[in-house]
């Protein structure tokens, strides 16, 4: 934690004694990957809702398409900031990771596919929305166990009946 108030407020000391081997000896300062995450995932962020706001635009779907995936993009390569390119691209296809990571690509691919060579507006969306569920299904996998916590809820979720179902499993009941 005082390592991180050092870099915030721009002194740093001996940082190249523990942190090289934690940084994969790149040639950027922990300060400049701090910096260039934020403004990467940031801009990430932008792109997504600057294309959701283009969404309603007359022909807005190419343009929504576009910064949406540029959005999430960028996003997922703002951590190679704080970890490295190599390590990032090795624990994307770890094996917790790699179907979300394979649906996640595809689907980046997919929805400009769908707008570009297809012309396919719905399909452009559903891809989208696949996009972001990937990317959520991917970005909780660094969170120890929350695709397990994730998983129970819906589960339980499911398995408890609707209201209109009960009411109607009692009405039965009391006519037999």
């Amino acid at each position: 934690m005082d390592k991180l108030r050092r870099v915030l407020s721009g002194q740093e000391e001996n940082e190249e004694l523990g942190l090289t081997t934690v940084l994969d000896s790149s040639t950027l300062s922990y300060s400049t990957r701090i910096k260039w995450f934020i403004i990467c995932f940031a801009g990430g962020i932008l792109c997504s809702i600057l294309g959701s706001a283009l969404l309603f635009l007359p022909g807005g779907i190419k343009l929504f398409a576009v910064f949406y995936t540029l959005g999430n993009v960028m996003a997922l390569s703002s951590t190679c900031f704080l970890m490295g390119p190599l390590k990032q691209l090795k624990r994307m296809f770890e094996p917790t990771r790699l179907i979300a990571t394979i649906v996640m690509l595809l689907c980046l691919a997919l929805t400009l596919c769908a707008v570009f060579w297809w012309h396919k507006k719905g399909l452009a969306i559903i891809f989208c929305i696949l996009q972001f569920l990937a990317m959520t299904w991917y970005s909780i996998s660094y969170i120890p166990f929350a695709r397990d916590a994730v998983v129970k809820c819906f589960t339980t979720c499911m398995q408890s009946s609707p209201a209109w179902l009960r009411t109607r499993e009692h009405t039965d009941l009391d006519v037999t």
